[in-house]
């Protein structure tokens, strides 16, 4: 009978005769690699012994073996081979080396004190020795070492018992900066399938050794696990790990990794030996390909081509490739090399953009060979027609399991190469894992009710959300109503017959009782419907938004809060304003006293739920003087109008009496320290003069007020302040009294900081400002009303503000 895999003329197949023509070229570059392996041995195990023997470094001992065979006219490889004859020849019997003699002491106890490397001209003479010894033993070794394995095993079994190392790991550069485990020992099959391609990612030491062009010395397992991504399982496994990059040329192509499992640090001799290893491993490394420079993705003609394409593709969403099409001597294609990947492309095993590049479609994907994708590449390529191909399953087995895959491939010919995109329909289980993880974050899960085969299926969080035990099932459509609280299945049952009799979808808030307590959870809700509109499905999401809600009904109630405090804030500004209005004479007036003109104003503040506590008395006494007050009660509202009427009136009754100003303000200051109703205590300023006609002589007293300001003539001055203190301070406050006479024509104004204070300003600039313009008002002839135009001047005052103007007349 005929073979499946013949054409019908006896020939193969095409597919057979493509991969075996990959397995072909492969066996022979395999070959090729072994007689360069075995040549490379032999010079790298002269250069090892002449290391070892002089200490020289790898460069210098391969210039020498050159410059001594063009000297003697002989090969390269016949002076390496002369070089380890005489090695061999030169090799000491294996016998124990005899006890050094130790010299006399003077005393015991200078033969006590005295160390070894003392009695040896300070050094132990060991200490060169077996370093030596081990390196030859290792290079006469490595050159029967023909794989990765093999020399990460010599390095375990040989220099183990020096170093403390029980297992090595031998990492090569691949495409895209990651890195592929090229040999191990000691470490296990499982943790090196584990770790056996290890992608660019930060917090690899590994990675970062051969960035750094240097040795990284892991010795603090705590401090490196917050670090680094450390290799094992568990981690703890090697305390103390070291990894050191193949020194070379150009950049570190490979890096050896030498783990341990006793903790503690890597002493100076130790980490010698290591480095010293590794330069001798360069050569049987380089033997080997794996620390050469990978192969370019693309031929030297078309690498600027493929770069542009790859600027390109790097701009772009979802996956394309470029394929380069390889032909044999005849011009037949043989395979296709990806020489440019946008950072979406991601093949069944999760290689990613650049990870790509470099590989062969053959060898990478071999079931290709013979499929409809590998004859529409074929087909693209000979007539330039746009290949879209059905979609197909592909299936990859890595480290023994299969990765299977749904996708649909698209092809266009871009010159002499090709551009493949494609999509892949099947759900990946990072997706998966996406999925679970946003449902979870989300608090949240989906589900679904057939209605005609009665079967639910819930999402694994969705049991989270209704604290119910995945082992009891989900729970029915007809049975959702069992699990809320009664007084909302009246909505449940309408919504319910939205859903299935309008076909309407539902978006609610239900609770439901679950064993933590009430909850309240989001359902959203449609209904999929057969031919004749009859429903026959439900799919919805349900979400846990108690939190949510909690925090609402919180917001709700601190609303209710501020609005009631806002309601009591304004029934307070309400009656304080009322009780203002009650206690303050007009606020703008003018009005005559003991042959004084006196302008009055009083504004309240612009903005602000409170009223203040400024606040003013121009009245006669019975003497025929007149009294004038002008004060402010620091604070707002009930409290500071309260204290204004409480000083008002009191002064207003002590001055009648006749007491003298000082003592009325000490009295007052004394009432406010001890009747004040806030703990904090109640304080204000005050400026207070009584005015004799008869010799038109002010005696004025203050405490803690503003200056009066004097205008006489075409000078603005404000009067010098006798002592006086804020009222309510101190107990042992003082206060002095100031007289001036008045002359017909001059003014004097009392008032408050409301009329010069600005916020950030300097309180003598208000001063200075406020005497500037009270002469300029004068000078045009508005003196009349001198203390209201004043205040109307200040527009967008934050404070009170309260102006009296006592004016003597010109005729007086």
């Amino acid at each position: 009978m005929q073979s499946d895999v013949q054409s019908a003329d006896g020939g193969a197949a095409p597919e057979v005769l493509a991969l075996a023509r990959v397995v072909a070229r492969l066996r022979s570059e395999i070959e090729d690699l072994r007689g360069v392996t075995a040549t490379a041995a032999v010079v790298e195990r002269a250069k090892g012994v002449l290391m070892a023997q002089s200490g020289v470094s790898a460069d210098t001992a391969h210039d020498r073996l050159v410059r001594q065979a063009a000297r003697r006219g002989r090969s390269l490889l016949e002076e390496c081979w002369i070089a380890l004859g005489r090695a061999d020849a030169h090799r000491p019997p294996p016998a124990s080396p005899p006890p050094a003699p130790v010299p006399p002491s003077p005393s015991p106890t200078a033969s006590a004190s005295r160390t070894p490397e003392a009695s040896t001209g300070g050094r132990n003479p060991d200490h060169g020795t077996a370093p030596r010894r081990l390196l030859t033993r290792l290079a006469e070794r490595l050159a029967a070492a023909r794989t990765a394995d093999d020399v990460a095993e010599l390095l375990r079994a040989e220099a183990g018992a020096a170093t403390g190392v029980d297992g090595v790991m031998i990492y090569a550069t691949a495409s895209g900066g990651s890195l592929e485990l090229a040999g191990h020992a000691g470490v296990g099959a499982v943790v090196a399938d584990q770790w056996r391609h290890v992608p660019p990612l930060s917090g690899v030491a590994a990675l970062e050794a051969i960035a750094a062009r240097k040795a990284l010395w892991l010795e603090d397992p705590v401090r490196d696990a917050e670090r680094y991504l450390l290799i094992g399982d568990p981690p703890e496994r090697w305390p103390s790990r070291a990894w050191l990059p193949v020194p070379g040329e150009g950049p570190p192509r490979a890096v050896f990794g030498f783990l341990r499992t006793g903790p503690g640090p890597f002493d100076p001799p130790t980490r010698d030996l290591l480095l010293r290893v590794v330069r001798l491993c360069g050569g049987p490394l380089r033997a080997f390909g794996l620390t050469d420079a990978p192969v370019a993705a693309a031929d030297a003609d078309g690498r600027g081509y493929a770069d542009a394409v790859q600027h390109i593709l790097d701009a772009l969403s979802g996956p394309a490739i470029l394929l380069t099409p390889l032909r044999s001597a005849a011009g037949e294609v043989e395979d296709y090399r990806i020489d440019a990947a946008a950072p979406d492309s991601v093949d069944v095993t999760g290689r990613r953009g650049t990870e790509l590049v470099g590989r062969r479609i053959l060898e990478t994907y071999p079931t290709l060979a013979g499929t409809a994708v590998w004859d529409g590449y074929q087909d693209v390529l000979r007539t330039g027609r746009t290949y879209e191909g059905e979609p197909f399953t592909y299936e990859e087995v890595v480290a023994g399991v299969p990765h299977r895959s749904v996708y649909s491939v698209r092809a266009t010919r871009l010159g002499e190469r090709l551009v493949a995109s494609w999509v892949r329909h099947d759900t990946s289980e990072r997706e998966v894992r996406r999925l679970a993880d946003m449902q979870r974050l989300g608090n949240l899960g989906w589900a679904g009710w057939n209605l005609v085969s009665d079967t639910t299926v819930w999402s694994e969080h969705l049991y989270a959300v209704f604290g119910r035990d995945p082992a009891l099932g989900p729970v029915r459509l007809d049975e959702l109503p069992r699990h809320l609280v009664p007084a909302d299945l009246p909505r449940m049952n309408a919504a319910v017959r939205r859903l299935l009799g309008e076909g309407g979808p539902v978006d609610e808030v239900f609770r439901i009782t679950t064993s933590d307590g009430v909850r309240h959870v989001r359902i959203v809700a449609e209904a999929q419907t057969d031919a004749d509109g009859t429903p026959v499905e439900v799919h919805g999401l349900l979400q846990d938004v108690t939190a949510q809600q909690n925090a609402e009904l919180a917001l709700l109630e601190s609303e209710r809060d501020v609005l009631v405090q806002r309601g009591m804030l304004k029934a307070e500004r309400a009656l304080a304003a009322r009780l203002q209005d009650t206690l303050l004479p007009i606020p703008q007036q003018s009005l005559e006293l003991a042959g004084l003109c006196v302008d009055v104003a009083y504004v309240p503040a612009d903005s602000g739920v409170n009223v203040g506590g400024d606040w003013y008395s121009a009245i006669g006494l019975p003497d025929e003087s007149a009294l004038f007050v002008v004060g402010d009660v620091a604070g707002h509202g009930l409290a500071a109008v309260g204290t204004m009427a409480q000083l008002r009136f009191t002064t207003k009754g002590m001055t009648i009496t006749g007491s003298a100003l000082p003592d009325v303000l000490g009295r007052l200051n004394t009432l406010l320290l001890h009747t004040a109703a806030d703990p904090a205590g109640a304080t204000a300023t005050m400026v207070m003069g009584r005015y004799r006609p008869r010799d038109r002589r002010l005696t004025w007293v203050r405490a803690g007020h503003l200056p009066p300001l004097l205008i006489r003539g075409d000078r603005a001055e404000f009067l010098p302040q006798p002592k006086g203190a804020l009222l309510g301070a101190a107990f042992e406050a003082a206060y002095g009294q100031a007289t001036i006479d008045l002359l017909p024509g001059d003014h004097l104004l009392l008032y408050t900081d409301g009329l010069v204070e600005e916020p950030g300003e300097d309180i003598e600039d208000g001063l200075r400002r406020l005497a500037d313009t009270a002469l300029r008002l004068l000078r045009e002839g508005r003196g009349e009303t001198l203390a209201r135009t004043l205040a109307a001047l200040r527009r967008g005052h934050r404070d009170d503000i309260c102006v009296l103007d006592i004016a003597v007349p010109d005729d007086a």
